[in-house]
């Protein structure tokens, strides 16, 4: 995780959850991470292969130019992505681990900018977790988006979080400012990474434009690599 508020989001699901598996929706008090809730969302993963918005702060909504809920998580996501994150998906559930993406996002005509995703199983009511409590964070310079809202996404990578120690204290202060896609930063001391997706190959589409684009990603993503890659430990 790169996001400052990645952490602090991993540190809270954490606390709520006071020893057991996963903490309910019930125990989400938004008055403790109110400083990040117009990034936070709650995600329907109930059916993996379609999971949808329940709730999703006005940020989010702002920075992909809609209200999100009740809309699909994998509609802005190109194929093969949405194929890798159904699996993902299903094994954060079954795991009951939070779970870290890295992404490429683009506008309509927008430059390129790398995203961080949390997703955090959460239960509803007592049963199994069915849900994430989520949150979208843009790593590098949001003005190379030209105010235009983000049309496309495309998976980079993926980790599933352990804890092996508690974090530190959790601090509701304003958000860290952006992080250009080549800004280095430590990992922290208290999180272990303990799972690694490599990057999805390359889809081919049929249109000329999109396939530009993919290809565009392509060279984003590997100029990437060095800071992202996080080997399994």
């Amino acid at each position: 995780m790169k996001h400052k508020n990645s952490h602090l989001l991993v540190g809270y699901w954490n606390r709520a959850r006071q020893g057991r598996p996963v903490p309910d929706q019930t125990d989400i008090d938004p008055r403790a991470i109110k400083r990040m809730l117009a990034s936070v969302f709650i995600l329907d993963g109930e059916n993996p292969s379609r999971p949808v918005y329940r709730l999703a702060g006005t940020g989010l909504c702002e920075r992909f130019g809609f209200e999100l809920r009740g809309t699909g998580f994998l509609a802005h996501w190109d194929a093969q992505s949405s194929i890798a994150l159904v699996s993902l998906l299903r094994q954060a559930l079954k795991m009951r681990k939070p779970l870290c993406l890295s992404s490429i996002g683009t506008g309509a005509s927008a430059g390129l900018v790398e995203l961080e995703t949390i997703l955090a199983p959460i239960s509803f009511n007592g049963g199994e977790p069915n849900r994430f409590i989520g949150m979208i964070q843009v790593l590098s310079d949001q003005t190379l988006l030209s105010d235009q809202p983000i049309a496309f996404q495309r998976l980079a990578g993926s980790q599933f979080i352990r804890e092996d120690e508690p974090l530190s204290p959790f601090s509701d202060g304003p958000p860290p400012p952006a992080r250009r896609i080549g800004d280095r930063q430590g990992r922290s001391p208290h999180l272990r990474l303990v799972v690694s997706q490599p990057k999805p190959h390359t889809v081919h589409f049929v249109d000329e434009d999109a396939r530009k684009l993919l290809a565009a990603f392509d060279l984003a993503a590997v100029g990437m690599q060095p800071q992202s890659r996080i080997h399994s430990s």
